[in-house]
């Protein structure tokens, strides 16, 4: 049956019941249409099958292509890393270039205190800022907004030039506080704009109930806000935390000795022409990769802990 008969048919129908009532009439221009749209869906079925498939086989395409870097990347550097991996690779202090048997300790214990630098002022200002445009409107919201936008796309060595400005020559000395801040400033327009995205998957309904109830602001953007946007919150956040664990342009302006970090030992020892050198590059990107992994698990074994008890 096609489009035209139907149509046909509709007018017939209606022309059949011009002398009922308008409740049938009205029931019958109802039924009618049903069933046009009905004859339309079969028409239409074979065509959106055919389109379904073919955007199947398309992600099944794009699957190991996407899959494809990460695996050469795991496999590359656990082949090149793991026989430099052991205790006393990761108790004892690194040694100068060209001679073996050293270690990286002092890059783990300086890496963790960066890092954990940097998440002290970001995370919390991150969710501050989130909040405030939350729940506001306006020009100052979109400046705001705009400006974490802005340094999003800020390449990093400029930011570590503005931590070299502000925090080094201030001091006149390299230290690990001028590191956690240019690797927190780094951080900080991805946390918020993670974090505003995140919270604004929590429906605006939920959090109007709460005010209307005469809690204060705080108390519903606590247990209310926070607590319904938490997974993305917690994955805004690995992200930004992926990326500054990774960043090295930063330390060069900040640290004074490469082994205080362990991006910055990779980069001082793969540049090296002694292959022991080479071998503690490639040992440090594995226990880097294996730290990344392993800090991402437990953030999103936190956040499904959290997510199930507000429940």
């Amino acid at each position: 049956m096609s489009a035209f008969s139907s149509a046909e048919t509709a007018l017939a129908g209606a022309g059949a019941g011009a002398g009922a009532g308008p409740d049938a009439r009205l029931a019958q221009a109802a039924r009618d249409r049903r069933e046009l749209m009905r004859e339309s869906a079969r028409r239409s079925l074979g065509r959106r099958r055919m389109t379904g498939r073919v955007m199947q086989v398309i992600c099944l395409i794009a699957l190991p292509v996407g899959l494809a870097p990460v695996v050469a990347l795991v496999y590359t550097t656990i082949a090149n890393g793991a026989g430099a991996v052991n205790i006393g690779f990761l108790v004892h202090a690194p040694t100068p270039p060209g001679i073996p048997g050293g270690g990286i300790s002092t890059a783990i214990v300086g890496s963790a205190e960066i890092i954990g630098i940097a998440m002290a002022m970001a995370i919390p200002i991150g969710l501050f800022i989130a909040l405030f445009l939350f729940e506001r409107r306006g020009r100052i919201a979109a400046s705001i907004r705009f400006s974490a936008d802005v340094m999003s796309g800020v390449p990093s060595i400029i930011i570590g030039i503005f931590a070299y400005s502000v925090l080094v020559e201030t001091f006149h000395h390299f230290s690990n506080l001028a590191a956690g801040f240019a690797i927190g400033v780094l951080m900080l327009p991805i946390m918020v704009r993670a974090d505003e995205e995140a919270m604004r998957t929590v429906a605006l309904e939920l959090w109007e109930a709460g005010v209307s109830l005469g809690a204060r602001r705080s108390r519903v953007a606590r247990s209310i806000v926070l607590r319904g946007a938490l997974p993305g919150v917690v994955a805004g956040n690995l992200l930004a935390i992926a990326r500054g664990v990774g960043e090295t342009a930063p330390l060069l302006f900040t640290l004074a000795s490469p082994t205080f970090a362990m991006t910055l030992l990779i980069f001082n020892d793969a540049t090296q022409p002694f292959p022991a050198a080479q071998q503690t590059a490639w040992g440090t990107a594995l226990v880097l990769l294996v730290f990344v992994l392993t800090l991402s698990v437990a953030a999103r074994a936190v956040a499904w802990a959290l997510n199930r008890k507000a429940r």
